[in-house]
């Protein structure tokens, strides 16, 4: 078992101590998934067999501070360690919601009991702490080796509806197909009475996670559940598009493939989470400002007529402010980048431009990824290398000394209704590149105008 040092050393020593009472200690759950699947684990858990809560209650408290996670359902932890600690339990559904479950602890379940409450057959198998032995109650090894999601128990699958998005992001995220019978099963439940802070921890797993989070929303469109949480982004389905700049086909497709663009350079920006929503909701402007005029497929100003929209779409998901912020400022900019690269435009337009982005090394990977996220007759011209070397400049020139508040006030100048005005004439002079002191000059000159009125 590979990862987190600490907790697997203390996973050891809680097996050792069971041992000595008949008891068993297994990993369980994506930890044993991932270190078969050659991947690195950083959250270890393990479920501890045939032992009462008082024995391994008495067994942790000999190896550190017990933390009681939820005693009522048999989780505990130790302080300074992030291993999860569990009894065998099962859970029965009462309601819809996440926390509307029976719990049942019983150390002495079973194996195939205990994992009968997982979702998947590749997230039920448990691997013996000491000895390495894997236990397969549900054919999980065969899945995980077909790269197939499929659900445990009918009986216990539909209880939590997230299951669904679990599914999708399973499948975008280890590029499994989900089993015929998971499929139409996923297809028959009610998302309704999940939280949007629930919808947005998968959502956001599939977009920071998956190389292709394509394969999150494309799978949700086979279930047939976008149309309750994902609305606007099902619309984007049919929506045609020039195809002198879109051979690719409609909305939907162009908006998967700039997903998976994006993908690839979301280690490289300031704001993963929000690069990657604004990458999915760039173009919901397309669905009120696609048109036919003479012949040809335009959707001009989708960038500024597409603010509502996104603006719905992310207060249903979450209700994060700086989130919400970051991707409206994005898309509305998504489109100049390139546009002013195409032209090779002044670096007062381009200065301008940086200055309006909340992110401006985010917003050239947006528009790199909408211009490679199609397919077009020619071949893409990157306009990376141009919207660096200008970012640099940009940045260059607000490292320079500028025209503040207090010089125009040492100048003689007070704060006035006017004085917001001023301050913007000089920031202008800035973006221009004008020296502070030639500046000043300029921004006295322009307020005495106000003087003369």
């Amino acid at each position: 078992m590979s990862g987190a040092s600490k907790e697997i050393e203390t996973a050891g020593k809680i097996a050792v101590c069971a041992a000595e009472k008949s008891g068993r200690v297994y990993y369980v759950g994506g930890c044993v998934r991932d270190r078969l699947m050659g991947k690195e684990c950083k959250d270890i858990d393990i479920e501890v067999h045939g032992l009462t809560p008082k024995e391994l209650e008495d067994i942790l408290d000999g190896l550190g501070v017990r933390m009681e996670i939820g005693e009522s359902f048999g989780i505990y932890g130790l302080k300074g360690c992030t291993l999860d600690i569990a009894m065998p339990r099962k859970e029965t559904a009462t309601g819809h919601g996440h926390r509307d479950f029976d719990v049942l602890v019983d150390p002495f379940i079973g194996t195939k009991k205990a994992a009968m409450r997982r979702d998947f057959t590749v997230n039920a198998l448990m691997e013996d702490v000491l000895t390495g032995e894997i236990i397969d109650p549900f054919g999980g090894m065969a899945d995980l080796k077909s790269g197939v999601l499929r659900h445990v128990s009918d009986e216990t699958f539909a209880e939590d509806p997230l299951r669904v998005l679990r599914a999708a992001q399973f499948a975008a995220r280890f590029e499994f197909t989900i089993a015929g019978e998971t499929m139409e099963r996923c297809r028959s439940i009610d998302l309704s009475s999940l939280s949007r802070e629930r919808i947005g921890t998968e959502l956001l797993k599939a977009l920071l996670k998956a190389e292709k989070p394509s394969l999150f929303f494309e799978s949700l469109r086979d279930m047939d559940q976008l149309s309750w949480w994902f609305p606007e982004i099902e619309r984007l389905i049919g929506i045609p598009q020039n195809p002198e700049y879109h051979m690719e086909g409609d909305v939907w497709t162009h908006t998967m493939m700039v997903l998976d663009e994006a993908a690839k350079h979301r280690s490289r920006v300031q704001y993963p989470a929000g690069f990657m929503m604004a990458a999915l909701v760039h173009d919901l402007g397309k669905i009120v400002s696609t048109e036919v005029v003479n012949g040809t497929i335009h959707a001009y100003e989708h960038e500024t007529k597409g603010l509502p929209i996104i603006r719905e779409f992310l207060r249903r998901i979450t209700s994060e402010k700086k989130l919400t912020q970051y991707v409206l400022n994005l898309a509305e900019l998504h489109m100049k980048p390139n546009v002013l690269a195409g032209v090779r435009a002044s670096v007062k337009s381009t200065n301008r431009m940086f200055d309006k982005a909340i992110e401006p090394l985010d917003l050239i990977y947006l528009a790199v990824s909408d211009s490679f996220g199609k397919i077009t007759p020619e071949p893409v011209v990157s306009s990376e290398d141009f919207l660096l070397e200008r970012l640099e400049i940009y940045r260059e020139m607000m490292s320079r000394p500028y025209v503040a508040g207090r010089d125009l006030i040492e100048a003689g100048l007070t704060p006035d209704k006017n004085f917001s005005e001023i301050l913007s004439y000089a920031h202008k002079l800035r973006l221009a590149g004008v020296e502070k002191e030639s500046a000043l000059k300029q921004t006295l000159g322009f307020a005495r105008i106000f003087k003369k009125g």
